[in-house]
């Protein structure tokens, strides 16, 4: 998007990408699918040191514009739930829409090709790549965060941050699933592939979505959104019934159903090998009509407070995003120009804004990029 746009403005635009391959996180974006927006995007979607500092950019560039751009090209796409949308067909269609703007804007692009070192000269900048040196008035830095490795991610854009000091907050990884204890995983491990919709609460933020019992832990939209509010040694607290008064639906089925097993009656609610695997680790069993008002509230205490402590995350092998990064103090946030080097811009994930689960990092990335195109 910030070649494109620099491109348009008839500036001479050479995009340098390391791997072989352009935007090979955008293939591997929402199951093939790219995720490539939200409708409902805000300034109240990211995380950020300074939770202002967004606004400018995704009000000049909202979400409806690149949704405009996907419908030029032609692209057909839907929408899931919490306004997500992606591609009927291909993430590979958003990657050519991407690709054909910068052929119509005329950037230059080059693959498999490293920048070794970027100098400040006065003016401009020299960068000595694996394939040669270039000398160019703007550098603007999109390189991402640490996640996702095996898609090309790397620290590079931070090594630059500290190179001209600028300030880096501390990165982690996040939209990941977590690990969990040993002792936990034991009667957990057996539900993986099981869902289940939940909402989930830490650090007082909540989020409503599907849960996902995995073999190394619990994973599914609610837990990678929270996952980014969540600090190591943090309980989550986990409602498997957010919608219920359980213990009134509990006590109606002690009436209607007093010979049924406990058991089968929550099995109407949920999956039995969830139900199963629960109530055996709480040790609740017995017929309806044996089960006390005492019991009854306990049973739907645990159900609706379930806290569990993960004993951390997958790391960024499997995060979607990177939490923290430079230091939005660093740059402007009307053109993402490093205030202590002009002509040095950051955009994207590398700085520290994070977007919710959803197509909102997209948008970020878009939408920076627009800005910084339009004056670098």
């Amino acid at each position: 998007m910030c070649a494109a746009t620099a491109g348009y403005r008839n500036r001479s635009v050479l995009v340098i990408e390391h791997t072989n391959k352009l935007g090979r996180k955008i293939l591997m974006s929402g199951g093939g699918r790219c995720n490539f927006t939200n409708i409902h995007n805000s300034p109240a979607n990211f995380l950020s040191d300074n939770p202002h500092f967004c606004k400018s950019a995704l009000s000049r560039y909202p979400a409806a514009q690149f949704i405009e751009l996907v419908e030029r090209h032609g692209i057909e796409f839907h929408e899931k739930t919490l306004g997500q949308l992606f591609c009927n067909e291909s993430s590979r269609e958003i990657l050519q829409l991407l690709l054909t703007e910068c052929e119509w804007a005329g950037v230059e692009t080059r693959t498999e090709t490293r920048v070794e070192s970027i100098e400040h000269q006065n003016p401009g900048f020299r960068l000595v790549t694996s394939s040669g040196e270039v000398f160019c008035t703007s550098v603007v830095i999109a390189t991402g965060g640490l996640s996702i490795p095996n898609g090309g991610a790397t620290g590079f854009a931070y090594e630059i941050a500290h190179q001209f000091g600028l300030e880096v907050n501390e990165t982690r990884a996040a939209l990941v699933p977590f690990t969990l204890q040993p002792a936990d995983l034991e009667y957990l491990k057996p539900l993986s592939g099981v869902s289940h919709p939940i909402s989930v609460s830490c650090n007082g933020k909540t989020f409503r979505e599907a849960l996902l019992f995995t073999h190394r832990g619990l994973s599914g939209p609610a837990i990678l959104q929270i996952s980014s509010y969540w600090h190591p040694g943090d309980e989550i607290e986990i409602n498997l019934f957010p919608d219920m008064e359980l213990f009134e639906w509990l006590k109606q089925q002690r009436e209607s159903r007093p010979k049924a097993e406990l058991q089968t009656v929550l099995s109407t609610l949920m999956s039995k090998r969830v139900v199963q695997a629960l109530c055996e680790h709480w040790q609740f069993a017995g017929h309806m009509a044996d089960q006390s008002n005492k019991v009854l509230t306990r049973l739907a205490d645990q159900l609706q407070h379930w806290r569990i402590k993960p004993s951390g995350t997958e790391g960024y092998r499997t995060a979607e995003v990177t939490l923290g990064g430079i230091k939005t103090g660093e740059v402007s946030s009307k053109t993402f120009e490093a205030n202590k080097v002009p002509g040095l811009f950051f955009i994207g994930e590398c700085l520290d804004v994070t977007g919710h689960l959803g197509g909102h990092n997209f948008q970020w990335a878009w939408a920076s990029g627009v800005a910084a195109g339009q004056v670098a």
